[in-house]
């Protein structure tokens, strides 16, 4: 497996890891989505990628922003999915990976990510690779619109 930066190609593929987490993204939405971040240096989309068969097995999308209340960057890590058949194997802790090393050299003293309180296991592998609970996040959606 190797580990390289997504490219619009990668949409079809990228959905299907999504959709491994249950998100029912479309290839058409990844695609738009890819086209708004690469090429922004705050985005980053890491793929990994089977060298036997070219196919991605996982994906993992991270935002670098400035802190307002203190000194530097956090990189939020906002989505990690693997597909079904590749859990286990590595393949999330080498785009987590990917992720940190992009983030340290962009700058960032944190990478945060959030889970959701269903998701057991991913709760126990983000602590299994050095991650920490430490902060409550508040939520409040936008109101439905009209029409």
């Amino acid at each position: 497996m190797f580990i390289r930066r997504a490219e619009t190609k990668d949409a079809a593929e990228i959905s299907a890891c999504l959709m491994a987490l249950g998100y029912a993204t479309s290839p058409e939405f990844v695609s738009q989505k890819l086209a708004l971040l690469l090429g922004n240096p705050s985005d980053a989309v890491f793929v990994a990628q089977d060298p036997a068969s070219s196919g991605l097995l996982g994906v993992a999308s991270a935002h670098v922003f400035q802190l307002f209340h203190a000194p530097g960057q956090i990189t939020r890590l906002t989505s990690l999915a693997v597909r079904a058949d590749s859990n286990g194997k590595g393949v999330g802790r080498e785009l987590v990976s990917a992720v940190e090393t992009w983030s340290w050299t962009a700058g960032a003293c944190r990478v945060e990510v959030t889970s959701g309180d269903h998701r057991q296991d991913a709760h126990s592998f983000y602590q299994a690779i050095g991650y920490a609970l430490d902060e409550r996040r508040f939520i409040k959606h936008a109101p439905e619109r009209a029409g």
